[in-house]
């Protein structure tokens, strides 16, 4: 797989309100191990939206995979071209940030918001612009991601196209292998 669409849930449906949460952690340990499989299977692009939460976390953590994968290439692709403006000036700092560290960002919509069918085109664009998906979504915790997961089913019906999920009890097991972890440190 050449390319990978990362996309799931989004900070607040994670409880997640500050770059010192526990679970942030576990999160970010977590797409550093699912992207380092992917990089030792050949990905050469992450491509990812600017929203606050996975996509952004993941963004952050390919950035600090390139010191070992140097040609790993990062693309944000938002879906409009007022995306995030209504963000508060923190949010809209973060994002502005990512956009300069990334290795390619451009609106798939060259058009402010105006509907949701400009989600489904965005889904579309990503859907048929990448080899498969990673998707951080658990089914008996339905948010925005639910979106997503429907547009990657409904595509898998046509094509192959594979999703790797990502649920809550994986994360658990991951929280409690990395707690292992920074037992065994001390």
């Amino acid at each position: 797989m050449k390319r990978l669409w990362l996309t799931g849930y989004r900070s607040y449906e994670l409880d997640v309100f500050g770059d010192s949460d526990e679970k942030l952690k576990v999160i970010k340990y977590s797409l550093k191990k699912q992207l380092n499989n992917y990089l030792d299977d050949g990905l050469e692009w992450l491509i990812t939206g600017g929203q606050m939460g996975i996509e952004q976390w993941g963004i952050q953590v390919a950035q600090e995979l390139k010191i070992d994968y140097p040609e790993l290439k990062v693309a944000m692709m938002l879906p409009f071209s007022d995306f995030g403006q209504q963000w508060n000036e923190q949010n809209q700092g973060t994002l502005m940030t990512l956009k300069a560290q990334v290795d390619f960002c451009e609106p798939v919509i060259k058009a402010p918001y105006s509907g949701p069918q400009q989600l489904r085109q965005y889904q579309q664009f990503m859907l048929t612009h990448t080899d498969g998906a990673l998707l951080y979504y658990d089914r008996e915790a339905p948010g925005k991601p639910e979106y997503d997961a429907k547009a990657i089913e409904t595509y898998q019906e046509q094509h192959e196209y594979p999703n790797n999920q990502v649920d809550f009890f994986e994360l658990q097991d991951l929280a409690n292998e990395l707690a292992e972890l920074e037992n065994q440190a001390f």
